[in-house]
């Protein structure tokens, strides 16, 4: 069960770390895990954003998920200090 206290956790925790680098893991389903990095864009009631560079050109793209996804360990968000060594793990 979704408990409203968590996903609002989740939200407090994601709106304060806008602009910062974060690398997603993203489980595709059926055994398929996507990485990337990127940078958090914004953060909005429902979902945030996440600005990630295209493997196969040098252009960026924007990717949204749900607080629910990384409830539902859909989403794994990591995210870097200023040194760029990966610091802390939501979910």
């Amino acid at each position: 069960m979704i408990i409203r206290q968590d996903l609002s956790q989740i939200r407090r925790d994601i709106e304060g770390c806008v602009g910062n680098k974060v690398k997603l893991k993203t489980n595709k389903g059926r055994r398929k895990t996507v990485i990337n990095e990127g940078i958090l864009e914004d953060a909005y009631s429902s979902v945030f954003v996440v600005k990630v560079k295209n493997t196969f050109e040098n252009t960026f793209r924007r990717v949204s998920y749900s607080y629910t996804d990384i409830l539902t360990q859909t989403v794994e968000l990591s995210f870097y200090n200023e040194g760029d060594q990966e610091q802390s793990q939501l979910m």
